[in-house]
């Protein structure tokens, strides 16, 4: 199994490092595949050298827990896998391919859009018109085209008025210099997750929906999962904000679920994703991203998602490694 490193900075942490929690979550990933105590694993946390401990193991499968990406650069998710399939060894999860076109958001919109599935208006700006960008209606989400987990997502990156867009739009060119940006229609209905786990040919099975519960959140705190939600414990959005199961009918999360599914093979996904979705001013569901290769930590939305439906931390993970063990070598037991 290989994951982030600990010991090397991560601009997808609070103050850019590991800190108690993270630690938190990968010794709770530990205990976990220690209890189901059905798989051989071995754990690979440090990057330096790590393709050659990889050759050098001859593992069966590889567990690609890598969300961080190589030495925890965003950038460089898609270069774990790129390098797994250059050694030939099977890994769980999505191809190069499929995380280099979810790594778009742009893309991944274009594509759902051509599904049929609804997704909110935007405008793209390349890196250098960033700051004199012409502006979209108002109230707008800005934020990067290309970051994962929330980065360059704050409480002011929901702009109603000309002086905050262009406000915020320098914020972002000074503090990601050379990214994209996209102004998106500001959706501000209430906010879903879906899991899917499966594969095409296989079948999929939907995880019991979630909803983002913000209405805790103090005066003035925009009803988004900023970065401040996934990273500093001192933060509203990060003590505020709660997870529950939504509130949506089964037939509508079916139907969900059905577009997620067409989404999934579209964009070459494999053995699981998690879909994010918010609702317009008129109640439509729109696609807000696609994560192929997502959070995988006790606390995060899809072991939230397993919860529901009365699953236990390690019986995630167990599902996760079987579905990829069945495309890969199907009708062998996992060992």
């Amino acid at each position: 199994m290989v994951t982030g490193d600990p010991s090397l900075p991560d601009p997808t942490k609070h103050e850019q490092r590991y800190g108690p929690p993270d630690l938190e979550v990968h010794a709770r990933m530990r205990e976990a595949f220690a209890a189901l105590d059905r798989f051989d694993v071995t754990i690979i946390e440090t990057h330096a050298g790590l393709f050659d401990a990889i050759a050098a193991f001859g593992p069966d499968l590889v567990v690609n827990f890598c969300d961080t990406g190589l030495f925890n650069n965003p950038d460089f998710e898609i270069h774990v896998a790129t390098q797994l399939e250059l050694l030939g060894v099977p890994y769980t999860g999505a191809t190069p391919r499929g995380m280099l076109i979810c790594y778009d958001k742009q893309i991944v919109r274009l594509v759902a859009e051509a599904l049929g599935i609804a997704v909110p208006a935007e405008r793209f700006v390349p890196a250098a018109e960033v700051v004199d960008a012409a502006l979209p209606a108002l109230p707008a989400l800005i934020k990067p085209n290309t970051a994962d987990g929330s980065v360059g997502i704050t409480k002011d990156s929901v702009v109603s008025t000309e002086r905050e867009a262009r406000d915020y739009l320098g914020w972002l060119a000074n503090a990601l210099p050379g990214r994209d940006v996209l102004i998106q229609e500001y959706l501000p209905g209430r906010e879903f997750g879906l899991g899917l786990i499966g594969n095409p040919g296989a079948g999929f099975r939907q995880l019991p929906m979630l909803e983002v519960d913000f209405s805790k959140l103090p005066d003035g705190f925009a009803p988004i999962l900023s970065f401040e939600s996934k990273t500093d414990p001192e933060s509203p959005y990060w003590n505020d904000i709660a997870i529950v199961p939504a509130s949506l009918s089964t037939d509508g999360q079916r139907e969900l679920g059905a577009r997620c599914e067409r989404l999934f093979k579209r964009l070459g996904l494999r053995d699981y994703g998690r879909f994010d979705f918010r609702a317009a001013a008129d109640g439509t569901i729109k696609l807000m991203e696609v994560n192929p290769n997502p959070a995988w930590g006790y606390d995060a939305k899809l072991a939230l998602m397993a919860g529901f439906a009365g699953w236990s931390y390690a019986e995630l993970l167990a599902a996760l490694v079987e579905t990829a063990w069945d495309r890969v070598r199907p009708g062998v037991a996992a060992r």
